[in-house]
Order: structure tokens, then C-alpha cells, then sequence
């Protein structure tokens, strides 16, 4: 294994959801368990970003955003500023549809590069919150959200970025599917028929 630490990002408004996505079930448990059970497939520290009133307890340590309702780059900034280790994998708390599997191989994808982000793209959009970040992505997410720019995805042309595409993906045996996000209750019934 190598040395990861794991960051769930829980964070979110869930506006469109109506409640909070952390704590919607999935099968027997909630997104979150799910979440948290997948990151600990690869990595041996496991952390949330969020509120920590809210989900202490459920993990050895909730990491809070230095910059407060800035999206998920100010969680991508907080999750990077409280890691020790080098290659640090963002999980959105709604993938339900993630595989094991996949987590490994981004991680190893990302050992093999060297790239300060490894992030898949599927169609034509990255995958920011399924990635891997070395530590120094910090700098950047720090220089990005000083300027009032929350943006992630431009922050990639400005780093090394090692993109895995579509077909690389399908070639490794992996569907898109996987990336499919629950953001409103019909999101969420599709899901769970895919699954």
C-alpha cells in the first residue's frame, strides 16, 4: 500500500438533495459509511472534510475549511494543509457507484506519474473529486482561493496533471458509471437501480 491518506468530502449544501447527502441510505448503510468503507480500501488514514460538530465521531479526524463556503477547492485546500502524507485521494461523499478497484488503480496511476493531480475525465469533464493530490497542490488551491477564484479544473493546466481519459479507463475495465453523483432524489432512486 502505498502511503495515501484518504479524504472524504462531505461538505456540500445538498440543496438540490433537500437533506444532507451524507446521511441518505445506501443499502444498509449511509453514503458516508459507504464512503468512508471505500477510502479505507486504499488508504490506512481516513479523514472527512466537513463540519466538525457534525461528523465528529464518525471519523478519527474531521478536517474543517480554512476558507469557508468556497466549494470543494476550499475542502481540496484544508484536506491538503492537514496531511502528512504525499499522495492524498479526494472522494466525494456521493459516488455511491465507486469501485475499490478504481481507487487502486488512480493511486497507482498517480505513484507511476509523479503528477501533483491525477484525475480521470470522463466525456468532457474532469473528475476533480475523485483524484489524487500530492501535498504541494496545496499552493496552488491556496494562491486560487486568495484571488476569490474557486474554480478547480483551470488550476490543472497550471500543475503537472496527468489525465486519465475515457478509453483508458474502459481499457482498464472501468465504466463511467461509476462517476455518476447523487444530487437530487431522482439522482439518487437511478443510482440505486444501476447498483
Amino acid at each position: 500500500m502505498h502511503d495515501v491518506t484518504a479524504f472524504v468530502l462531505a461538505g456540500g449544501k445538498s440543496t438540490r438533495m433537500g437533506a444532507d447527502k451524507a446521511f441518505l441510505q445506501w443499502g444498509d448503510e449511509t453514503l458516508l459509511d459507504r464512503a468512508l468503507g471505500l477510502a479505507g480500501t486504499v488508504a490506512s488514514v481516513v479523514r472527512i472534510v466537513g463540519d466538525a460538530k457534525k461528523f465528529g465521531g464518525l471519523a478519527p479526524v474531521v478536517v474543517e475549511d480554512v476558507y469557508r463556503d468556497r466549494g470543494p477547492l476550499g475542502g481540496i485546500h484544508a484536506a491538503l494543509s492537514n496531511t502528512a502524507s504525499e499522495l492524498n485521494l479526494m472522494l466525494a461523499v456521493d459516488l455511491p457507484l465507486m469501485k475499490p478497484e478504481f481507487l487502486a488503480y488512480l493511486i497507482s496511476q498517480s505513484s507511476e506519474s509523479g503528477s501533483i493531480v491525477t484525475v480521470p475525465k470522463v466525456g468532457r469533464g474532469f473528475q476533480p473529486l475523485c483524484a489524487v493530490y500530492r501535498r504541494e497542490f496545496a499552493s496552488a488551491a491556496e494562491e486560487s482561493l486568495r484571488a476569490g477564484e474557486n474554480k478547480i479544473d483551470p488550476l490543472f493546466a497550471r500543475v503537472s496533471t496527468r489525465v486519465i481519459e475515457e478509453k483508458e479507463l474502459v481499457r482498464a475495465g472501468f465504466s463511467a458509471e461509476i462517476f455518476r453523483n447523487v444530487n437530487t432524489p431522482e439522482d439518487l432512486k437511478q443510482a440505486r437501480a444501476k447498483a
